[in-house]
């Protein structure tokens, strides 16, 4: 090649699935700048380098690197719009804390897991070039300053180390900025950690003045670029809140254009009472609203989506701007302690566990799961404790993998008594995936036209946690596209990238087109699918052949190159 390269990066021969939900079509895609040029296939010459997913400096004229795409799709980047990743690249390589400042950064002793770099991987190798996390009203910001010390202690077991608390998003921000990272990262604003960054966790409601600091700090997070407002109604202290103090803070989304984002008060037995409360916040404030992980979920809701769905179409018909996301398996994950009452955890994890110690309160616990709580999920009750096995438990891994159930049968135990047992030996410190709903509603939403993916990954170092953080995006394309038929090519990857980032303010992202920054996916559309199972949870997938971020290879071959080029992304 003689003079100066037309391009810093060709993507050659592949069949381009741009983003926008129309018909693929061959093309080749150039890169400069960290932007997209997108070329007549063929219209570049040169050698190919030979490998499906492989690079050759100075092959094709005009460009620095080349990647073979022949018998390939080129897609924009994926756009994981739910994540709970606000935490894990601030853990070091084995899972262990950074050292920081008393400013919030991380720092601490190690944690003993071999896991963090493994969890940091997995969402690229899929393929994911920006992920969005803050969600189900958890981020890592924002508190008053005088708050800050007790949040930063509670985040060491939301997260699994001391990733800090911080007083903003661009304290957020900049705590990430100093840590390299392989692909993008923006956050919402999670409305239990901004009531327990103002009120504590407290069962109560806010007063005037609270409610108005909590404005306030959701305000300047979002200015500074926060991508919306999130809330999780089933847990605490989130769900300590009535429906008018959300209502409040939504408007304070809708002024920004941020969208209202909900893990819903109830998804199983009360799920359509549920959605219509959303409906209300979102109508009374004037925010957008999107549905977190759509479900129904306990042997009480399955087939309920053949309802809210056509519920969610009606409103869109009508004009109202609602969207929703699924993951693609019938398994979720949550915390341990979401399966006991809400009462339960009023005054955060030490209050949790000093109730735990006391058999008075196991037995109220106990009463409440059997005979519910007005207002509470109750996942036990529409499920039972069968459904409820242990993914990461620090101090006892011998427990992982195993049900509250069978933990509770061979100890000949009640499980209620296991489970408190557990989470007081792990000092609230354990993640479950709970098996509750069923193959017919997921695929129903995963159908929706205005349902787009987010794998609702928890990456936690330790354990084995819930394979959809390696393997939810292959498994759409694979399992639902290839082998079901229940989606086209370009309807999927559509849902993963144009209509996300569409929803998320990402401008010039999820789609291929001149000017678009240079997210990239290179796939077999004939092979990619998922291994990750939930015994072997972090297995990458196969036929993710490349993946680019910012114009950089990041993935080539199925292998992470060392590049770096991501950022947290002020939206």
């Amino acid at each position: 090649m003689t003079g100066t390269p037309r391009f810093d990066l060709l993507v050659r021969g592949g069949l381009v699935v741009d983003g926008t939900g129309r018909p693929a079509r061959p093309a080749d895609v150039g890169v400069s700048g960290g932007r997209l040029t997108v070329l007549p296939p063929g219209s570049s010459s040169g050698s190919s380098s030979g490998s499906s997913s492989g690079s050759s400096p100075g092959s094709g004229a005009g460009a620095a690197e080349v990647l073979d795409a022949r018998g390939r799709v080129v897609s924009p980047g994926f756009v994981d719009v739910h994540t709970h990743s606000d935490g894990v690249a601030l853990l070091g390589p084995r899972g262990d804390d950074r050292s920081g400042s008393a400013s919030g950064s991380a720092s601490g002793s190690a944690s003993g897991s071999a896991s963090g770099r493994e969890l940091v991987r997995a969402s690229v190798l899929q393929g994911v070039t920006t992920e969005i996390c803050g969600n189900c009203g958890s981020s890592l910001f924002p508190a008053l300053p005088e708050r800050l010390p007790a949040m930063r202690a509670e985040t060491r077991i939301a997260f699994g180390g001391d990733v800090g608390a911080y007083a903003d998003f661009a304290g957020f921000a900049a705590a990430h900025a100093g840590v390299p990272r392989a692909n993008h990262l923006a956050s919402l604003v999670g409305h239990g950690t901004l009531r327990a960054g103002v009120l504590g966790p407290v069962d109560r409601p806010a007063r005037p003045a609270e409610l108005r600091a909590m404005c306030a700090l959701l305000d300047a997070s979002l200015a500074q670029g926060a991508a919306g407002l999130s809330t999780g109604l089933i847990y605490t202290p989130g769900s300590y809140a009535g429906t008018a103090e959300v209502v409040a803070l939504a408007e304070v989304a809708a002024r920004h254009g941020k969208p209202y984002v909900t893990h819903l008060r109830d998804e199983m037995s009360r799920v359509e009472e549920a959605l219509e409360e959303a409906i209300e916040i979102s109508r009374r404030s004037g925010a957008a609203l999107h549905v977190s992980h759509h479900k129904t979920a306990g042997r009480y809701a399955w087939g309920r989506t053949e309802r809210t769905l056509p519920r969610l179409a009606e409103l869109r018909a009508g004009g109202m701007d609602v969207t929703c996301d699924v993951y693609p398996y019938t398994a979720g994950s949550t915390a341990l302690a979401a399966m006991l009452p809400p009462w339960a955890n009023d005054g955060g994890l030490r209050a949790l566990t000093a109730r735990l110690g006391d058999p008075a309160q196991r037995d109220r616990m106990r009463r409440a799961i059997a005979e519910g709580v007005p207002g509470w999920e109750n996942t036990v009750g529409n499920g039972g404790w069968d459904r409820i096995s242990v993914a990461c438990a620090p101090r006892h891994p011998r427990a992982e993998g195993a049900t509250i159930a069978d933990l509770a049968a061979a100890a000949g135990a009640d499980p209620l008594d296991v489970a408190a047992d557990l989470l007081v030996a792990e000092d609230g410190e354990v993640t479950i995936i709970s098996h509750s709903m069923i193959e017919d509603d997921v695929r129903r939403v995963l159908a929706a036209p205005y349902a787009m993916i987010g794998s609702d990954g928890v990456p936690k170092p330790g354990g084995r946690p819930h394979p959809r953080w390696a393997g939810t995006f292959p498994r759409v394309l694979g399992r639902y596209v290839r082998e079901l038929g229940l989606l086209g090519l370009e309807e999927a990857v559509h849902k993963m990238t144009g209509m996300a980032a569409a929803r998320f303010g990402l401008t010039g992202r999820g789609v291929i087109r001149d000017g678009a920054h240079a997210d990239l996916v290179v796939f077999d559309p004939a092979a990619v699918a998922d291994l990750a199972t939930f015994t072997e949870p972090l297995l990458p997938p196969a036929g993710v052949g490349a993946v680019v971020v910012g114009g950089a290879v990041v993935v080539r071959d199925g292998e992470e190159t060392g590049a770096r080029p991501g950022r947290v992304l002020a939206l």
